[in-house]
């Protein structure tokens, strides 16, 4: 079969997802030609897709070697470097990439998302608005908008741009398409007797929970409302809100003439950092919070500050490596301090870095006994003082007004601001950020420091 077929083949077996297919092709074409440069950029995200990083920036260098005007290999090649950290090499490639093609949308695209993540948001702002010109429903560009304007605080224009983000490729849609009929979006305004709004509780858990608070001006602008959300944040709302409806499945959302995304509450709102509106405190379940009070008095010592702890996030979030942090470098950093007890609260695969445990303060994994977020909560409520990663804990803990220390990447997500240890969001919170991409060290001293002064 002739090179060229060979390689669409492949190309289409990787867009379909189909990748041992894929793989099988790109070995065999990198065996019989390895130094043709469009068969090592097929192997290079072959092999960036299965998690041979190294191998496929090697494959792409040598490609880009042998065919240095490629605009693909570059725009390909910065991202790979985005990904695995290397962001001056990224900004080199994807700058070169625009060079060579300055019309190029996705270069450009590529070369905002790295100015973005090194903190550059006036940079990466430009080069968002000149592949939205260039494009117009480039989804990606506008969303990227966004996050640079919500992060800066502008919030007039960063919510409207927000509002692409469930066009981006690849991000599911907001609900089943057989749901949604003839049934509008939301704008804001009344429906009428009868006539019945549905708020979906969309993206991740802490967004539904940042969000929530919008539900009661929602529901004094139409009468009948209800909501739609997963079964593990339906019991917390469900205590914030007694007598709303909530549904759990697709299938008993029904008869409701128009509908919106929690998230999409603060642009119908108009909110702006000086109108956030302050969280619904969250109640906490007091037969649940007596449980836990003397589960921690039992199996730690008395007269110690209680402290929880989470250090990792969801790890198929976009930014996981950015915001979550070696559990060695967080208990190292904490666990010397004296005067303290240590409390997990990390739920998921991370929690098995607790065996590596070598810190002086007395530790307890709470995981076994966290059942749901009411769990959570009234664990929460036991504890003096909470530092977390930006996770929907730092959320939970911020909704429930309760003191909460937040370590944030280089560049935070959007809802954290900038250059700011308070959040407008949660009052209870204080945000200790990285000084340098991927660096934890400031923010994790002054994490120490602030629990040493007491």
């Amino acid at each position: 079969m002739p090179l060229g077929m060979m390689l669409l083949l492949g190309t289409q077996a990787f867009d379909a997802g189909r990748m041992k297919e894929a793989e099988a092709i790109a070995s065999n074409l990198l065996r019989s030609t390895p130094n043709d440069p469009r068969v090592l950029q097929l192997g290079a995200i072959v092999a960036f897709r299965t998690a041979r990083r190294t191998l496929a920036i090697q494959f792409l260098e040598k490609a880009i070697r042998l065919d240095p005007r490629n605009v693909l290999y570059h725009r390909n090649i910065s991202e790979m470097y985005r990904q695995v950290g290397r962001l001056d090499d990224a900004l080199a490639a994807a700058s070169h990439a625009v060079s060579l093609l300055p019309g190029d949308p996705i270069a450009l695209h590529n070369l905002a998302v790295i100015h973005h993540e090194r903190g550059e948001i006036e940079q990466s702002l430009a080069s968002s608005r000149r592949a939205a010109a260039l494009k117009p429903d480039m989804a990606s560009a506008h969303f990227a908008i966004a996050e640079g304007q919500l992060l800066r605080g502008e919030m007039a224009e960063g919510w409207e741009e927000y509002e692409w983000r469930f066009r981006i490729q690849g991000v599911p849609p907001l609900m089943p398409p057989a749901l949604r009929q003839d049934q509008p979006q939301w704008g804001g305004g009344r429906l009428g007797a009868g006539r019945r709004l549905m708020l979906v509780g969309d993206q991740g858990f802490g967004d539904v929970i940042q969000f929530s608070r919008y539900i009661p001006w929602a529901r004094a602008q139409t009468e009948e409302v209800f909501l739609a959300t997963s079964r593990e944040m339906a019991p917390l709302i469900a205590r914030l809100f007694p007598d709303l409806e909530i549904q759990m499945r697709w299938a008993d959302c029904r008869d409701f003439a128009a509908f919106s995304a929690l998230s999409g509450l603060p642009r119908l709102h108009g909110t702006r950092v000086e109108t956030i509106p302050p969280p619904v405190a969250i109640p906490v379940d007091p037969a649940r919070a007596q449980t836990w009070t003397e589960r921690l008095a039992e199996v730690l010592p008395a007269g110690l500050r209680r402290i929880g702890i989470v250090w990792a996030g969801r790890p198929t979030h976009k930014n996981d490596r950015n915001r979550s942090i070696a559990f060695a470098k967080l208990s190292e950093a904490l666990g010397a301090v004296p005067g303290i007890a240590l409390v997990s609260l990390q739920k998921g695969a991370r929690e098995a870095d607790l065996k590596d445990y070598a810190g002086a303060a007395p530790l307890f994994d709470a995981a076994p006994h966290l059942a749901d977020y009411e769990d959570t909560a009234a664990a929460i409520a036991a504890l003096d003082l909470v530092v977390t990663v930006d996770t929907s804990v730092a959320h939970l803990a911020g909704a429930m007004g309760r003191p909460a220390w937040v370590l944030l990447p280089f560049t935070p997500d959007w809802r954290w601001l900038r250059a700011r240890e308070d959040s407008p969001w949660y009052p209870s919170l204080r945000l200790f950020r990285q000084q340098a991409s991927a660096n934890w060290d400031a923010p994790l001293a002054a994490v120490v420091a602030a629990l040493s002064a007491g």
